[in-house]
């Protein structure tokens, strides 16, 4: 598996997106894809681990599949809006470990 740095990601989203004349859609457009794709990935997730089985005539999509659009997506939205996601990622993990320190049961507090 190779590894990637988010930079690399919207780098090459960015690059794919470049050579086309329409560009990046809209924020409005791409949150609509985004909560599309979002609900693919929940059909997927109800399909392999909920009560929900797939109909026979049913494509045959992979809850990685639909994470790979979704960071695409994701990548499209932040290049569009000239969003740093590894930026945006250290901010937000900042807060987590800031606000939500003791939030939680840490595994070396068992023992």
């Amino acid at each position: 598996m190779s590894e990637k740095s988010l930079a690399q990601v919207q780098r090459e989203v960015d690059e794919y997106i470049s050579q086309f004349k329409e560009g990046y859609f809209s924020p409005l457009a791409l949150m609509a894809r985004m909560t599309e794709e979002v609900g693919e990935l929940a059909r997927e997730i109800n399909h392999y681990y909920g009560e929900k089985p797939k109909r026979s005539d049913e494509a045959e999509n992979t809850v990685e599949m639909e994470l790979g659009d979704i960071l695409f997506l994701l990548s499209c939205f932040a290049n569009s809006l000239g969003i740093d996601l590894t930026e945006a990622h250290d901010k937000v993990m900042h807060k987590f470990n800031t606000r939500d320190a003791n939030r939680w049961t840490k595994k070396s507090d068992e023992l």
